[in-house]
């Protein structure tokens, strides 16, 4: 069987289409999303196998996208280990006792198979459903980085001043902490891998809130160490944060095979900044909130800054707004399918 598009994108090779996925294209703005699960919490979702699988294939039903991604949150295996977190609608993941001293790491205890048995069931499901279309699964995980601002700062935050004060402050407890972090990230990576998943992507989110230096100095690491421990398993790796434009060629040294761009940075000066590696990326979320009009506009515009050169996998620069229509996603792929061409010779 032929190897599919995404995963061809991915090495940088020649593909009949541009391949198209969208980071959170499964949940909120979709009605069959909202029809299936009314209320609960998103961590009660996931601990159903049945349910996450279901949510995972909605869009790629929906869509035709040429990859699925694993319906699941990147605080799913600290809640795991029983670290005390929570996702709070429409606030997001909130501990209760968040990260201060060395005491507590020995709240962040090796992750076991037991542990995520029901991220692997989910796996095991998705990936079976998949087999009929060859469409690729990707497993992901949060950054070591990432995870550490929640985890320190008890909540999403725009100042990141505690974490920030820990990392110049007590540096050697800050690398105590993503020590643990990079243990447990890569089991949790290993794991998605090891039952199906054909590519993973690291999220970085909160990278674009640190400088060059503390980038350098404080995430990209540990962030390198992660991608290292999924290394041997050969599956292409996608590194993404937002806010990073500066740093893009810092994160091209992480040594993923993909990095991920978001809408800050034309697509044609993210491939120059990142060296001959592939991307992903980059229509703006809020363009599709204005019609389909607009939104095949917007992603005609990144059609053309990404150029024909190989390895360009179609995406937004950040995840699905949740009042997005989806017919207007729908149209998107239509768009990219039928006009985008990528190392095509």
């Amino acid at each position: 069987m032929k190897e599919p598009v995404f995963l061809r994108a991915c090495r940088g090779e020649s593909v009949d289409h541009v391949p198209v996925w969208f980071m959170r294209q499964a949940g909120r703005s979709l009605p069959e999303y909202r029809d299936l699960r009314a209320t609960g919490s998103i961590l009660e979702a996931i601990a159903s196998p049945e349910l996450a699988c279901e949510v995972t294939m909605q869009p790629v039903r929906r869509y035709g996208v040429d990859a699925a991604i694993l319906f699941s949150d990147i605080v799913v295996p600290y809640h795991a280990i029983g670290f005390g977190v929570d996702v709070v609608p429409r606030r997001g993941p909130v501990i209760s006792a968040p990260f201060k001293s060395t005491s507590d790491l020995a709240r962040l205890r090796d992750l076991s198979d037991d542990d995520i048995s029901h991220v692997t069931k989910t796996v095991d499901l998705v990936v079976e459903q998949l087999k009929e279309t060859n469409t690729p699964l990707i497993g992901f995980a949060g950054a070591p980085f990432t995870v550490a601002s929640y985890l320190v700062e008890g909540a999403p935050t725009r100042e990141f001043a505690v974490i920030k004060t820990m990392m110049h402050a007590e540096p050697a407890l800050f690398d105590q902490l993503l020590d643990r972090l990079v243990d447990i990230t890569i089991s949790f990576l290993r794991a998605q891998i090891n039952h199906g998943a054909r590519a993973i992507q690291l999220f970085d989110s909160w990278a674009g809130s640190l400088t060059r230096e503390e980038y350098a100095r404080f995430a990209l690491p540990a962030t390198k160490r992660v991608l290292d421990g999924v290394a041997d398993l050969e599956v292409p790796t996608i590194l993404f944060g937002v806010g990073t434009g500066e740093l893009l060629g810092l994160m091209s040294s992480a040594e993923s095979t993909v990095v991920g761009i978001d809408w800050h940075v034309d697509l044609d000066e993210g491939r120059r900044r990142v060296g001959d590696k592939p991307v992903q990326g980059n229509l703006d979320p809020a363009r599709c909130l204005g019609g389909e009009d607009l939104a095949i506009e917007a992603a005609r515009e990144v059609i053309a800054k990404a150029g024909i050169e190989a390895g360009h996998i179609f995406n937004l620069g950040h995840g699905v707004l949740p009042t997005t229509d989806p017919a207007v996603l729908e149209a998107v792929v239509r768009v990219v399918h039928d006009e985008g061409r990528a190392g095509v010779k």
